[in-house]
């Protein structure tokens, strides 16, 4: 018998498959221009300006991206391992088909960015700033993440899985299955805004102050 309970839609992810690559030169990449079908091993992008790049079926195993100017870039379907960014640019920048692994990200900065179909495994990001937004099939997986910032971000079919999160900021958002269920989460800012998340009965009863007082009860013996 049906329970009447809603059902979490989880993100839908495809496997990333990869032609046969090409090494290639990072030098080579200019902003503006469209690289396609490369393997870029310890890239250096530090300090560029490669703001409306396109990146298609593309790898890099190791990239060193302090500073690196990504404003309006697009990559897609593409796997990058090992990113190393304490500063990453990339505002109104699209992400799609991209699996992120055992990275390192300082303030990433993709306010008004757009991610569809992004896996982000074994990293840590001090600073993830994603107000405005839009996320469409996104997971992270066994990340630590100090802050996320969702301010008025879409989110739809996104989960976090074996994370941390030291601070969560939803304020202004619109969430669609959100699953929080598998983050350990610390402080959380943006209640009138959960609308479309999903917490367990756990994180429920670690929130019930924040909760409380936000309806103005006082709790006490």
């Amino acid at each position: 018998m049906a329970t009447g309970r809603p059902q979490v839609a989880a993100p839908r992810i495809g496997e990333l498959r990869l032609p046969d690559l090409t090494d290639a030169d990072p030098t080579t990449i200019r902003a503006g221009a469209h690289h396609e079908g490369n393997r870029y091993p310890d890239a250096d992008l530090g300090g560029r300006d490669l703001s409306d790049v396109v990146f298609s079926e593309c790898a890099f195993d190791g990239l060193e991206a302090h500073e690196t100017e990504l404003r309006g870039a697009r990559i897609l379907e593409t796997r990058i391992t090992r990113l190393n960014a304490p500063v990453l640019r990339a505002p109104r920048s699209t992400w799609r088909d991209v699996h992120v692994e055992g990275s390192r990200l300082g303030a990433a900065e993709l306010d008004e960015a757009e991610l569809r179909s992004v896996v982000v495994t074994g990293s840590k990001l001090t600073f993830l700033n994603l107000r405005a937004a839009t996320l469409l099939d996104v997971r992270f997986t066994d990340c630590t993440i100090d802050e996320l910032d969702l301010t008025g971000a879409r989110a739809e079919r996104v989960a976090l899985d074996g994370c941390t999160v030291g601070t969560l900021v939803v304020d202004q958002a619109r969430l669609r299955h959100v699953d929080l269920r598998g983050a350990d989460l610390r402080i959380l800012s943006g209640i009138d805004f959960l609308r479309g998340a999903v917490l367990s009965s756990g994180q429920a009863l670690d929130l019930a102050g924040a909760f409380a007082g936000h309806l103005g009860i006082t709790v006490t013996d």
